[in-house]
C-alpha cells in the first residue's frame, strides 16, 4: 500500500473523520500566534491538507481570513458541508494553487507527512509573504498513560505497520522538516485531552488510514475487541483520551 493511497482513503470515511476525530485544545491557537508572532485575526491563513476542516474552523473562529487547500473529493465534499461560507480549493502541499507571497501563515494540521518535502518545503516559502510562518502540527499520542501505550502497540501489531508514534516528535522534526534548514525554527507541546463516549473513540480509531486500508472485516474484528477491553477500564463507556499537540512553526525571512 503506498502513501498516495493511504492518503487517499480517508475519502471514503470523510463523515466518519469529521464526526469522531479530535480537534485541538485553545491553547494550541495560542502557541500558533505566540510562535509566528502575530494574531491570527486578521491574518491570510491557508489550511493545507484542510480535510473535513477541523484546524479550518478553529483558525476562522480567531478571525483569521482562512483558504483551505484539500486534494481529496470525500474530504472537500464534507469540508463544504460543515463549512460552506469557507473557500476551498483542490490542490496538495506539493503544488499549492496559490499565489507567490500571497499567504501571511500555512497551517499543515495532521497533513505534513504527506507531503513530500523536496517539493512542499519550496513551495510553502513561494507562497508565504516576507516574515511569514508555516505552521505545522500532530496530535499524538501520549504514551504515560498505560492503556493508550497498550492500545497503540496493539494497533501497530494487527495493522503490521511499526509503532513509530513513540519517536514521532523528535523523527519529524529531523527527518520531515529537515529542508527547512536556515529558517528560525520553533516548538511547543500542548497536552490536553477530551471526555468521548466509547462508541465515538472506537470511530476514531477506524478512520485511520491504516484501518481505512484493512477494509471493514479486518476493522471490525479488532474494534471488537478493543471494546471488550476498554469496557473494564471505563465501565461507564466515557474515555478520556489524552494527546499531546506536537507543534512546529518555521518563519519566512
Amino acid at each position: 500500500m503506498t502513501a498516495h493511497q493511504r492518503a487517499h482513503s480517508f475519502n471514503t470515511a470523510a463523515a466518519q473523520y469529521a464526526a469522531n476525530r479530535p480537534s485541538y485544545p485553545p491553547a494550541a491557537l495560542d502557541a500558533i500566534e505566540e510562535l509566528a508572532g502575530r494574531r491570527l485575526a486578521g491574518a491570510q491563513v491557508a489550511d493545507i491538507g484542510a480535510g473535513t476542516g477541523i484546524a479550518t474552523a478553529l483558525l476562522r473562529e480567531r478571525g483569521a481570513r482562512v483558504v483551505a487547500v484539500e486534494p481529496g473529493d470525500g474530504m472537500a465534499a464534507e469540508f463544504r458541508r460543515a463549512l460552506p461560507g469557507v473557500p476551498i480549493v483542490r490542490g496538495d502541499g506539493n503544488a499549492l494553487p496559490l499565489a507567490d507571497a500571497s499567504h501571511d501563515l500555512l497551517t499543515y494540521a495532521q497533513s505534513w507527512h504527506w507531503t513530500d518535502t523536496r517539493r512542499s518545503v519550496p513551495e510553502a516559502l513561494r507562497v508565504l509573504r516576507p516574515g511569514g510562518s508555516l505552521a505545522v502540527w500532530w496530535n499524538t499520542d501520549v504514551f504515560d498513560v498505560p492503556w493508550i501505550a497498550e492500545q497503540h502497540e496493539r494497533i501497530a501489531r494487527h495493522c503490521g505497520v511499526p509503532p513509530t508514534a513513540r519517536t514521532r516528535p523528535d523523527d519529524l522534526r529531523a527527518a520531515r522538516l529537515s529542508g527547512l534548514s536556515g529558517l528560525a525554527l520553533e516548538r511547543r507541546h500542548v497536552r490536553w485531552s477530551r471526555v468521548v463516549p466509547l462508541d465515538t473513540h472506537l470511530a476514531n480509531i477506524g478512520s485511520h488510514s491504516a484501518f481505512l486500508v484493512l477494509g471493514e472485516a479486518g476493522t471490525r474484528a479488532f474494534l471488537e475487541e478493543e471494546r471488550a477491553r476498554l469496557r473494564e477500564i471505563f465501565p461507564d463507556e466515557r474515555v478520556e483520551e489524552c494527546y499531546l499537540v506536537d507543534l512546529l512553526v518555521a518563519a519566512r525571512p
